[in-house]
């Protein structure tokens, strides 16, 4: 009989471990989410307050040295998957983008994978592997 309670304790703190990660997991979608409808309405000061703090100035820099809010147009973006690794601190997501940056008529179109932290209680984009924002974006940190 003793074994009955134990079980129950057993299963509630593992249905809570779940729980938790769908929590991560659904709070990491709105701000995936709200990063690519900023860059989208080109509003670059706010979508780089969602990336990690040592890439900020890197990415606000680019964007007036390239005139990006005159020539930079994302015509479209679908955010295709979302990962959550297993520590629950980082996330993979992979989306589809597709931008133009003038003087160039052309569309471009590629599949980044972002990878976004878990900081100081916040999902925060650490970097890009492709897209119009790969030079501030890619590979290790400064």
């Amino acid at each position: 009989m003793n074994r009955l309670p134990a079980l129950f304790l057993a299963l509630a703190l593992s249905g809570c471990a779940t729980v938790s990660k769908k929590s991560d997991l659904e709070e990491l979608k709105p701000t995936v989410d709200k990063f690519h409808q900023l860059i989208r309405w080109k509003d670059f000061r706010s979508a780089s307050r969602l990336l990690v703090p040592e890439r900020r100035a890197a990415f606000s820099r680019a964007r007036v040295e390239l005139h990006d809010e005159r020539d930079l147009s994302i015509t479209d973006y679908e955010i295709e998957e979302v990962r959550l690794a297993e520590d629950g601190a980082h996330a993979t997501v992979q989306s589809r983008i597709q931008w133009m940056r003038l003087p160039s008529a052309s569309e471009n179109t590629a599949v980044v994978l972002s990878e976004f932290v878990f900081r100081d209680g916040v999902w925060l984009l650490e970097r890009q592997d492709a897209g119009p924002f790969v030079d501030e974006l890619k590979g290790a940190l400064p």
